[in-house]
């Protein structure tokens, strides 16, 4: 018997509104050449037109649809936040694979009601594929069809597959807690940025371990992945809706053997 894929959400059929604006804003700059630029004075944290297009085509449309809500975006920043309803967006998720033309990049769309991540959207425009959740199930639609997701259930570190997108994201202590991890789990890859996480919910893979996160890098994640019955939390097992050290779980139990783990002592 096949499960509905449509979401209960009030907003839930906004997303896609506000996926394709960004989706607009930003396809045309994939692969055709642009001027990249630097956020920090020391080290490279870089941001294109692209980056900044997205967002405001967003923006835009969320003021004019719903005035009384907040804003908090990476690259135009905070509005309204004592609104009930906060959109969090990331109009590129991955600007490091975006600008050297790796399609691992996806625009983040969250919403949080009163401080909680409740819906969320990870968009991939290039491949065609969308990832949503409102913490109580999880969908796909791309070229594979559209269809409910969920996570496996992976309960051993031994058996698991595991996602940072770079372990330089750690430091030393964090780093020694990652390794522990990837010691004993069956495969890890990098690089992945926020495709990880959408490929936890989708059951291809069992955990996703990160620090250093904001709350755009992770508020629409949260509600697809719990809505594919998986758990997401901080290192110490707290709400990860401010971001910092973020662990994704496929399965409640691996989650708590990973916590364990990831202990910083």
């Amino acid at each position: 018997m096949s499960q509905p894929v449509s979401s209960s959400h009030a907003y839930a059929s906004f997303l896609d509104r506000l996926a394709d604006a960004a989706s607009h804003a930003i396809m045309p700059h994939f692969r055709q050449g642009f001027a990249v630029d630097n956020k920090w004075d020391t080290g490279f944290d870089p941001v294109t037109v692209a980056d900044r297009n997205g967002e405001t085509a967003m923006r835009d449309l969320i003021n004019k649809a719903y005035p009384d809500h907040g804003i908090l975006g990476e690259e135009h920043g905070p509005e309204n936040l004592g609104a009930e309803h906060v959109w969090v967006l990331d109009p590129i998720d991955g600007t490091r694979a975006f600008i050297t033309g790796l399609p691992t990049w996806g625009t983040l769309i969250g919403l949080k009601t009163e401080g909680r991540p409740s819906l969320g959207m990870m968009v991939q425009p290039y491949i065609g594929e969308r990832f949503g959740g409102d913490g109580a199930m999880a969908w796909y639609r791309g070229p594979l069809g559209t269809n409910r997701i969920s996570t496996r259930a992976c309960e051993d570190l031994k058996d698991a597959t595991i996602f940072t997108t770079t372990p330089a994201l750690f430091n030393n202590s964090e780093r020694a807690a990652f390794d522990r991890v990837e010691t004993q789990a069956q495969l890890s890859r990098y690089g992945t940025d926020c495709y990880a996480y959408c490929m936890v919910a989708a059951g291809h893979g069992d955990a996703v371990i990160e620090s250093g996160l904001q709350a755009y890098d992770i508020v629409a994640l949260v509600p697809i992945i719990e809505g594919a019955g998986g758990v997401v939390t901080t290192w110490t097992g707290g709400s990860p809706a401010e971001g910092g050290q973020i662990v994704a779980s496929g399965n409640p139990r691996l989650h708590e053997i990973l916590l364990r783990e990831l202990a910083l002592t």
